[in-house]
Parts: C-alpha cells; structure tokens; sequence
C-alpha cells in the first residue's frame, strides 16, 4: 500500500470544482513537486493530505504515520528560543530521545539555539520552522514554497539533504532550480484534474507542450465537429429525407461537453504606467556604513546606480539586504557616508512581507483606492477591467484579501505596483509563491521595462535572467559587485500557434445525377469514419498516451490526422453538394 492515497477527492468553493474525482498516491523515496497556476489549490491539497481540510467526498488514506509540513505562511505568534521551541515541538517522550536530533538540525541549518525566535528575521524563522518539520523524522514531509526567505546556502543544503536523506516529500515551490534538482515526479494541478510525470521539470516542460499542443488541436476538432453536427442535423433532413435520433441526443450531448469545459487560464497582463525618464543617476551611495544592535550590517559600501540599471541584492538571510534597500531608497539614514538619490525619480516598492495588504479589505479597494478608474500609459481603464489583466475574477475582486491564496496575494501587490507611475522599481522576494508562469512573464516584463530596477531575491533562476549586476553581502558586512550570477539556466522555445484556414464553399447550381448518388451515399461513409475518429481519439485522450515514446505515439497521431484529414473532405464535399442543391 503507498504511504499516502487520495481516492476520488471532490472539494469545491464558491465558483467552481477546487477538485474533480483527484485521486493521487505517494510512495517511499518519491519527491514530488506539486506545481500550478496560483489558486488552484495546491495548498489545500496538502491540507486535505494533513487532513487539516476535509473534502466533499472522496478518501485519504495510506501507510504513513507521521506526516509533518512546512507551511506557506510564517506565524507570527512564536515565542520563546529557538531551541526550546524545536524541543518542545516534539512532545514530552520523543523529546528526551531526540535530543541529539535538535541539535544536530540546529548546526546544519547554522541557527543559534539561544537566540530568542521575535528577534530572527524572516529566513532564520523560515530556517527554524524547516528544522521542526524535520526534526520529527516523518514519513512524508510536505514543503509548501520551502526557499520563500531563505537564503542561498540554506536552499543548497536543504537540496542536499533531501537528495541524500532520500526523504518521501511533496513540495509546491516556484524555485524552478530548486524543483530541477530536488523533484523524481512532477504532479500538475490544473483546472481540477490531477496528472503526474515520472522524471525531472525539464522533460516534464516537454511534455506539457506536447499535451497542451494535443488538447487545443482536440479542442479544435471538437468545436469543428460541433458546428458540423449543428449544420447536419438542420440540413440533413434535407439531404437524406430522415431524422436521426442517436445524432440528435450525440449533439444535445457534445452542447453539453462544450458547456462543461473548463478553458485553460490566460496569462497575466503586465502592464505599468510608466512615468517619464529619471535623471541619468539613479542614486549614489558613498562610503556607508550601518549598524543595528552592535553589528555591523552594511561596512563601508559605495555604489553609483544608473538609469535603466537591472540590479540584484543577494545574501544570507538576515544580512541586512532589506536593509539596505531602505538605505539606498532614503527611508533609513546611515551611521556613516551618504545617499544621493537622483532628479525625477518615481519609486514603486514591492514589500516581501506584505505589509501593506489589509486581509479585510477587497482586490478593488487595495487597487482603486476609491477610484473606478485607473489610467494606465495614458489610457483609462475600468479597475474591474484592470484586475482581470491579473487573472481575477469579478466575484475574488470584490471578497476579502484573506480568502486569496498567497501567490494570489503577491499577484494583487504586483497589480497595485504597476498601477503606480513609476520609473524605478524595487522588488524585495517578489518571486515568492508566484507561479511559474506568472514568474516568467514578470521576468520578461523586467528585461524589457524602461527604468531601473533594483531587485532582493534568493531565486536563483529569476536573479540570472534579470540583472545584469549584482551586489553581494558576506557574513561580515561587506559588499562586493559581481557582473556573473547564479547558473546558466536553459530556455525553452514556446510552441508556435496553430494556423487554421477557411475554405472557399462552391456555388449554387443544380445537381447532376452522378452528384446526387454521390449526395445520398456520403452520410454513411462520414458515419462509418466518425466511428474510426472516435476510436482513435479515445486511444490519444489516454492519460499516460504521451508518456510512451514517440516511435509509439507518433504512428498513432499521423493516422488520427490522415483520418480527420479524410473526415473533412467528405463533409466539404457534402456541403458542396448540399448548397448546389439548394
């Protein structure tokens, strides 16, 4: 029996089906990525894993005892050290035997047992959450966005630890270099349904955009066989003096399909209002130095950042990167040297934490600001118009902020940040919880946004494909300019669009009698081979069809297509003839 199975999990909310018969199942040594646009639900199915959320209907069960979960969201109730606190996670009897435990998680994650857990930032609380979760030694362990705050060395080491430990574990992360190294299956979570692939992201990409390639061209053919179906039952008394009724009740049942589906999403619409030009210099640090509680956090750095800089910010948690941010923005004074901000300088921030999102107010509230509409490049928009660019809906555009997941929420701060004229944008950890997809089109649009851009992030991928320099911090405070970054990370081409072409019906003119022999055998000939397409598309509707190779797949795909190819033919040739008939 696996360690974790799902059987026919139904769950819904107020739109639509969160979860359509879901039925997924774990076993020892998998890590599996969990990966999906924002807000369909993959916390929640680590939820209904934990069986902290109870489906509508549907079983969880399985073989592991002790499952434990690194959460989303950081609480912001801790108290106590840090050393109590991991202890004290563990239960009175297994704290006593797991002592050694602690301790050791403790000094591989390099956190202070003594140090008082409202004093750590928000990667070291990030870092001693991760070491409770693993602490407990669990069957399964459920990581929602682990790399969200941490820092670079403490995400190589978790990939280490989770590669080498050969720990069972479900991830959701956006981290696609994470996700590249760390997952064996990829499980994608998209409008309900559930489908997994065995193997790394990488391949998995590959086989997206052949699945996805597969379902627009079997959408197509479907919409195309409708409208034929539309036409044959109007006409088709006509041409063959009877009515069908197993064609009647086949069209009710494909109006019905048609209804029933479920579009796949559209992109999110980045979009800013763009202020005019900054001064050539941006702003100008010169000589500072910074120090908080007695440490010193920023030691004798100097920096000129030009006009349509691409600039990155990386470190170890808690070195003082935000910090530093603040300094360079004019919010914070430094112990010594200066700031020069430059002239005509707009500024739109980007908070990592979020402070500026108020959970009971609406998307349209944080982004209208009592506005029905927003001018955007010199054009107004309706706010409601404007939020659908963002992928919300009319009904989450006016619920509460606290039902929105969190990608959902960094999604809103991203369209109240473009909202903003601006000319120099500052993104402190904009990449966590975004979707990947989101993520690439947010890079894009920085690659080609007309401003500066000054950029906090542990993402190693997102820091290689936007900046083009980086500053660095070291555990002693200094700051050192580096032009190379991260890793070299390979792109994948997008596919190229499907050209459909109409062609041109024949005139009306008056049957031969050759044509309408010809008139009367073609409704069983299209019948016959109606049935042929119908079985060749149930073998290509497989869910595990394009996980064969392609010496198996591709025999399979020519003949469906020669066979539609065929279908098409002998229905213009129908049409023809009806309309010389007419």
């Amino acid at each position: 029996m696996a360690l974790i199975q799902l059987k026919n999990i139904h769950l819904s909310f107020a739109e639509a089906p969160l979860f359509n018969d879901l039925s997924f199942q774990v076993s020892r040594k998998q890590r599996i990525a969990l990966i999906g646009r924002n807000g369909t639900g993959k916390s929640t199915l680590l939820k209904v894993i934990q069986k902290i959320v109870q489906p509508d209907t549907g079983l969880v069960e399985g073989q592991a005892h002790t499952i434990t979960a690194l959460q989303q969201n950081v609480p912001d109730n801790l108290s106590g050290n840090v050393h109590d606190f991991l202890v004290t996670s563990l239960g009175d009897e297994a704290a006593w035997q797991s002592t050694h435990t602690v301790d050791r998680i403790i000094q591989e994650l390099q956190l202070n047992p003594q140090a008082q857990l409202s004093d750590l930032s928000g990667g070291e609380i990030r870092r001693c959450l991760l070491a409770q979760a693993l602490i407990q030694e669990p069957d399964v362990l459920l990581l929602d966005e682990p790399t969200n705050h941490m820092d670079m060395p403490t995400i190589q080491w978790l990939e280490n630890y989770l590669i080498q430990s050969q720990l069972t574990c479900i991830l959701i992360t956006h981290d696609r270099s994470f996700l590249q190294q760390v997952a064996t299956h990829i499980a994608e979570l998209d409008r309900g349904e559930l489908t997994t692939w065995a193997g790394d992201y990488q391949s998995f990409l590959v086989h997206k955009s052949q699945q996805l390639e597969a379902e627009e061209r079997a959408n197509a053919l479907f919409d195309k066989r409708l409208a034929q179906e539309e036409r044959w039952i109007r006409q088709g008394i006509k041409a063959r003096r009877t009515r069908n009724e197993g064609r009647v009740r086949a069209l009710k049942q494909m109006r019905y399909e048609r209804a029933q589906r479920r579009e796949q999403r559209g992109q999110v619409n980045l979009n800013t209002q763009q202020q005019a030009h900054s001064g050539k210099q941006v702003c100008v640090a010169d000589n500072i130095s910074i120090q908080l509680d007695g440490k010193t956090i920023i030691k004798d750095f100097s920096c000129i950042i030009q006009r349509k800089d691409k600039v990155g910010i990386i470190g170890h948690s808690g070195c003082g990167k935000t910090t530093l941010i603040r300094c360079l923005l004019g919010q914070l004074q430094p112990d010594h040297g200066t700031v020069t901000l430059g002239t005509q300088l707009d500024i739109a921030y980007f908070d990592q934490h979020r402070h500026s999102l108020d959970i009971d107010a609406t998307p349209m509230d944080v982004v209208a600001e009592g506005r029905s509409h927003i001018t955007i490049n010199g054009q107004s928009k309706h706010i409601m118009s404007y939020l659908q660019d963002f992928l919300f809906s009319p009904l989450q555009a006016r619920s509460q902020i606290r039902t929105l997941s969190g990608g959902e929420r960094n999604r809103l701060l991203l369209a109240k940040l473009f909202s903003q004229p601006a000319n120099c944008l500052v993104l402190d950890e904009p990449t966590n919880d975004l979707d990947i997809e989101t993520l690439e089109l947010l890079e894009q649009y920085l690659v080609e946004f007309d401003g500066t851009v000054i950029v906090v992030s542990h993402d190693r991928t997102f820091i290689e494909n936007v900046v083009t320099q980086t500053y660095r911090f070291d555990e002693h405070g200094n700051i050192t300019e580096h032009m190379d970054h991260f890793i070299d990370t390979p792109k994948t081409a997008s596919s190229a669009s499907e050209k459909t072409t109409t062609k041109p019906h024949a005139k009306k003119s008056t049957l031969t009698h050759e044509e309408r022999k010809e008139l009367n055998k073609l409704p069983a000939k299209i019948e016959k081979l109606e049935a042929k397409i119908a079985q060749a598309q149930a073998t290509l509707n497989q869910p595990d069809f394009y996980q064969q190779p392609q010496d198996v797949t591709q025999p399979q795909i020519d003949r469906f297509e020669s066979l539609q190819q065929e279908h098409d033919q002998l229905y213009q040739r129908w049409e023809e003839l009806l309309e010389k008939e007419a």
